[in-house]
């Protein structure tokens, strides 16, 4: 037999796992040898967390694991994320409409989802979360970020607006 332009008797051309010859058998040649299908994927393959089947080409990694990229699904609508940003809970991924929608905090002010993605900064104060563009003053909208505000049920106030009203701090 001729491989890759090396000779061989039929019984020496043998898998290096199994030892049984190869013949006219699929194969996959590594540097450490020549292997038959079954051996390969035995020694060297990933095999899907979800699915268990083999990963012969692609895949992605999730929490150390690999998955196929058609098994790697959004936990609760079941839409592939494999090209999608996502959010993960509990060590299930998500894609953003059903995290946003089951865990995500949302904004007192717009009451839209608080996310973090992308370095978006918000503020937490007691029970309530804004998101940066959203804490302001409720009476004159100027940017609390950064600044000193006093709060009255559950309206925040710039100190100047603040400062006639009873506040609850």
């Amino acid at each position: 037999m001729e491989f890759k332009g090396n000779y061989w008797h039929e019984t020496c051309f043998v898998c290096e796992h199994c030892r049984q010859p190869i013949g006219t058998k699929p194969l996959i040649s590594k540097e450490s040898g020549n292997y038959c299908v079954p051996c390969f994927e035995k020694e060297f393959a990933h095999y899907c967390s979800f699915c268990k089947k083999v990963i012969t080409s692609g895949g992605i990694t999730f929490r150390d694991q690999p998955w196929h990229k058609e098994c790697f699904l959004c936990s609760g609508c079941r839409k592939e994320l494999c090209e999608e940003e996502f959010m993960s809970r509990d060590d299930y991924p998500f894609c953003l409409d059903c995290y946003n929608h089951l865990y995500a905090k949302k904004c007192a002010a717009c009451t839209k989802p608080i996310t973090g993605l992308r370095g978006a900064k918000f503020i937490c104060f007691q029970d309530r979360q804004w998101h940066s563009e959203c804490f302001n003053c409720g009476k004159c909208s100027v940017s609390l970020v950064g600044e000193g505000f006093l709060t009255h049920n559950k309206e925040i106030f710039c100190r100047k607006c603040g400062s006639g009203v009873d506040t609850d701090i």
